[in-house]
């Protein structure tokens, strides 16, 4: 099935996909900087207890956590600008069907209908959901 946007609603959820595409790529950008700039093996190496060793390991896998969540959603960002080119944007991957333009500038990356996607979260649980 096609999708059921309009030029005009393609056009938008285009640009919103390209700022966040750029946006992203910065984030990442300033994360791989200032982890660099951190040490963050030097702090953990001057740590004097045990509190102290675990603040630093927190900090190494929260900056961690960061930097994969952005590289994750730089990824869903390629794959629905590449379903654009493909003329498969806004058609859910599981059954089909359009996938709502609100659903869409809501979460432009979406894959699925919002039926599927509860489908799948039910089926699935945890994914998706950021554990930290």
């Amino acid at each position: 099935m096609r999708p059921s946007l309009t030029p005009e609603q393609l056009e938008r959820l285009a640009a919103i996909l390209d700022r966040r595409f750029r946006e992203v790529r910065r984030e990442i950008q300033e994360s791989l900087e200032r982890s660099a700039e951190e040490h963050f093996i030097d702090l953990a190496g001057q740590v004097r207890d045990s509190a102290e060793e675990a603040m630093a390991d927190l900090l190494v896998d929260l900056g961690a956590s960061f930097l994969d969540r952005h590289i994750r959603e730089h990824r869903d960002i390629e794959l629905a600008r590449a379903r654009i080119k493909a003329a498969s944007y806004g058609v859910c991957t599981d059954c089909g069907d359009p996938i709502g333009f609100q659903r869409l500038l809501a979460y432009p990356t979406a894959k699925r209908c919002l039926p599927c996607q509860e489908k799948r979260e039910r089926g699935h649980p945890g994914q998706g959901t950021p554990s930290l």
